[in-house]
């Protein structure tokens, strides 16, 4: 609906409304104007490595790119090589990776591979295993037990009743943003049970069983179940509940 209105991915097919909005964001912000695209509209078609140089003369302070069309969207996996194309065309504008990222490996073949980048920006991977960063900072995966994602989890649902209250629509709202994030917590595949570690993105595991019931329950991707994880934590769900992701795709390549 977005694209369709012209906004996000449609305004690299308008690249004058495109100019516009980032000279008069970079005009009026008083702090650094950040732009983030996608290679281009189609997957035959890359215009970022063009439009990156431009971001830059019209006022954005940093560019990050994903490496993907829109057209593609998860049907096949970042191109790194490409996005390390976009950045030796940007120097000296600040440009950062974006693209399948889940493992302390995966990041350390894109900083290799793309000197030229700033950084590395890390979305589903973050989503699917948020103590990432831990493995990036130590340089090692982290066979983390089921106990200790659930203590993950308990901190999240803790953070969402703080913030909208512990009334029934402070838990309802933490239970729907809680839920959301489960549709992409349970694709983690446990670093003991892999044949070849590190688990990628793109793979989509069989049903398995964990170490004990709460790994298995934390890995099946029924949402009556990840309905079931919210339970424990914020009771049961009111009459009549059912839930559907809102991105309503598994996001797998």
């Amino acid at each position: 609906l977005v694209y369709r209105e012209g906004g996000g991915c449609g305004l690299l097919r308008r690249p004058r409304v495109l100019e516009a909005c980032v000279r008069s964001l970079s005009q009026v912000l008083s702090i650094p104007l950040t732009v983030k695209t996608r290679t281009g509209v189609y997957s035959t078609e890359s215009i970022a490595h063009d439009l990156i140089p431009k971001f830059g003369e019209w006022g954005a302070s940093m560019v990050t790119i994903h490496g993907r069309s829109r057209e593609q969207r998860y049907t096949k996996l970042a191109d790194w090589q490409y996005i390390g194309r976009c950045a030796q065309a940007a120097v000296p504008l600040p440009v950062v990776g974006n693209g399948d990222i889940l493992s302390y490996e995966d990041y350390k073949t894109a900083r290799e591979s793309c000197p030229e980048l700033t950084g590395v920006m890390i979305g589903r991977g973050a989503l699917i295993k948020p103590w990432i960063f831990t493995e990036i900072k130590e340089q090692k995966l982290w066979d983390i037990s089921s106990a200790e994602r659930f203590d993950i989890i308990k901190k999240y649902v803790n953070y969402g009743l703080e913030h909208w209250g512990s009334d029934t629509k402070g838990v309802e709202n933490t239970r729907r943003f809680l839920l959301e994030w489960l549709s992409f917590l349970y694709r983690y595949i446990p670093v003991a049970l892999l044949e070849r570690p590190p688990q990628k993105i793109n793979e989509r595991p069989p049903r398995f069983h964990g170490r004990d019931d709460l790994e298995t329950l934390m890995a099946s991707s029924a949402a009556s179940d990840w309905i079931k994880i919210s339970e424990m934590l914020l009771g049961k769900v009111p009459e009549g509940f059912q839930f559907l992701p809102k991105h309503k795709s598994n996001s797998y390549t």
